[in-house]
């Protein structure tokens, strides 16, 4: 293709409004136009990478065995009702009526819709197992989308679901998938992790996310350098950091502390090691009648020590947590502490609280927590000598860098990373509330065993930006790149030999079977130079008088500091071979 054939929009300086990297450089590089909050165009440089990461995971979505179909954006509300999901999902579900009153949704997934294709067409298990996938436009009303494509309203989704007759046959399914998206991201030429995953509002029993490596995503990513373990920090597991309890050493004392309400604070006051401290946190779970009005409310004193955070995922998995939990009010921590928040602790409460001790508190000794007045904190505290045995001891912590790994082979480490695909076992979450049953041998209904898999398509370009960019633009792998090699002649509209040249190198390169554009446009070297480091092509090759009359041209990749000089016959070898690495 010839650049004035194409539509080329590059931007000297990005929007005010663009934040992260990849939004300023895809605005910049003339791959988006902002239409509304949350919701882009996609221009011609923009959709030829979509173009590609679709072909690629058709691609591998066809060898894994899964068959193509399209199911609509806009969804009958009924079938989210079957499953509850239309009053639980909240207000990032986008609910619309048309003329006639009835309720629909614009989808932010497909799970109901081909539950009900499965329960109309998939009755018999010899039918089983079936896996069907789309890629389709999804939205979701994000209270304050952000980050350009990383996270809008409207966005392109890969998503697939698999119908097995047993847990056995869904987790063969699961794998199946698993490595597909392997197969998926290693083509993409991008540096992922696949991490164990809380399953969320999707629902189901095992997960793991895809995250692409990048400083600057949003998830805390945690692994073994030394072994396969890898979980996203919601699903980590945090390990006592203290084998066993030691014995009390000191006694229990009232202690100053005026003004200083944090664990922190106290120990610098008191000259002790943060780690002796604990952090109490208080959440509340509310007992509803069927109109839906509180009629109990308990309140649950979480433990956790003074250099540790809560994970709140893993909170909610408590018995007792798991229906619902809130952040206490101060007026109910008033009323069972005494106390304001900053100098709470689990001795002599005012009315009883139900305490949840995270694991390394629960075996420490002579620690130091809030005496539930102003001003004081309680030293020396001890189980079962100062206090009662907390009741329930659970990992409800985020786990640190140093941390041992659960699997018992090394230390843990921290890198953060950009979601860009998931896989849920689902079980039959959605089967039994939709019906969806096929009949086994004996013909006795059965619920399918149930999988998804999604694939954020147009986040993996914001994705992949964030992971390979540098002061110049964008640097695409080539297999996703817009095009992977650009053909830049220097006075193109000026010298007939140069054109020749061009034109040839063009058409040798396109039968060769390489994705190549060439610009005709007739800019100067610096500015035709500029925009094509800017959209990231990962091959640059500069066809000159000068060269020429030598028998070269200039061969750059992308990251390369500089050119290498080339003998025109050899030329296209060299870009197959570079692509293909």
């Amino acid at each position: 293709m010839k650049a004035s054939q194409f539509f080329i929009s590059t931007l000297k300086e990005a929007p005010a409004d663009a934040e992260v990297v990849s939004h300023k450089l895809m605005m910049r590089a003339g791959m988006i136009k902002r239409l509304g909050a949350g919701i882009y165009n996609y221009m011609p440089m923009g959709l030829r990478v979509i173009r590609k990461v679709e072909a690629i995971i058709r691609e591998e979505m066809n060898r894994a065995g899964a068959v193509e179909l399209l199911m609509p954006v806009v969804q009958p509300a009924e079938l989210w009702q079957e499953t509850g999901r239309f009053q639980a999902y909240g207000p990032e579900l986008m609910r619309v009526k048309d003329r006639h009153e009835r309720d629909f949704v614009i989808q932010p997934t497909s799970e109901e819709v081909i539950t009900d294709i499965a329960r109309q067409e998939l009755r018999s298990y010899k039918q089983l197992p079936k896996n069907f996938f789309h890629i389709q436009t999804k939205f979701r009303d994000e209270r304050r989308p952000r980050f350009g494509v990383m996270r809008g309203r409207e966005f392109t989704m890969k998503d697939a679901y698999s119908f097995d007759r047993d847990k056995e046959g869904a987790l063969k399914s699961y794998q199946v998938m698993y490595d597909a998206y392997c197969r998926i991201f290693d083509r993409f030429g991008l540096q992922y992790r696949a991490v164990a995953a809380d399953t969320g509002a999707i629902g189901g029993d095992a997960s793991h996310e895809f995250q692409v490596i990048a400083d600057t995503g949003e998830d805390a990513l945690v692994y073994c350098p030394t072994s396969d373990y890898a979980a996203n920090i919601e699903l980590a597991e945090a390990l006592s950091l203290l084998p066993q309890r030691a014995a009390p050493t000191q006694p229990m004392a009232k202690t100053p502390t005026p003004g200083k309400s944090t664990c922190a604070d106290v120990a610098a006051l008191l000259g002790l090691p943060l780690q002796q401290t604990v952090k109490s946190l208080v959440l509340a779970t509310d007992e509803k009648n069927e109109a839906g009005d509180i009629v109990k409310s308990t309140v649950w004193l979480l433990l956790v020590r003074g250099d540790h955070d809560l994970n709140e995922v893993k909170a909610g998995k408590v018995a007792g947590l798991k229906a619902g939990w809130r952040f206490a009010t101060v007026a109910e921590i008033e009323e069972h502490f005494g106390c304001k928040p900053g100098y709470l602790g689990p001795i002599k409460t005012i009315k009883p609280v139900q305490v949840i001790a995270d694991r390394t508190v629960a075996n420490m000794a002579d620690f130091v927590c809030g005496a539930n007045e102003a001003d004081f904190h309680i030293t020396g505290v001890n189980w079962g000598r100062d206090l009662p045995e907390p009741d329930v001891v659970a990992d409800i912590r985020n786990v640190v860098v140093g941390d041992p790994s659960p699997d018992g082979k090394g230390s843990l480490a921290i890198q953060r990373g950009i979601e860009v695909g998931h896989v849920f076992y689902l079980g039959t979450k959605y089967s039994k509330a939709m019906s969806a049953n096929y009949l086994d041998e004996t013909g006795k209904p059965q619920p399918m065993e149930m999988g998804c898999y999604g694939i954020g398509v147009t986040r993996i370009l914001g994705a992949a930006i964030e992971q390979n960019h540098d002061e110049r633009g964008i640097i695409w792998p080539a297999a996703i790149a817009p095009f992977a090699t650009v053909l830049c002649p220097i006075g193109y509209d000026r010298s007939a030999e140069v054109k020749a040249a061009a034109d040839q190198l063009h058409d040798e390169l396109l039968a060769a079977g390489v994705d190549v554009l060439l610009d005709d446009r007739g800019e100067r070297p610096g500015a035709m130079f500029a925009d094509w480091e800017l959209v990231g092509v990962p091959l640059r090759v500069v066809i000159s008088d000068r060269a020429l009359k030598e028998g070269l041209l200039e061969v750059q990749g992308r990251r390369d500091a500089e050119a290498s000089k080339v003998p025109v016959a050899e030329v296209v070898a060299q870009v197959k071979a570079r692509l293909s690495v």
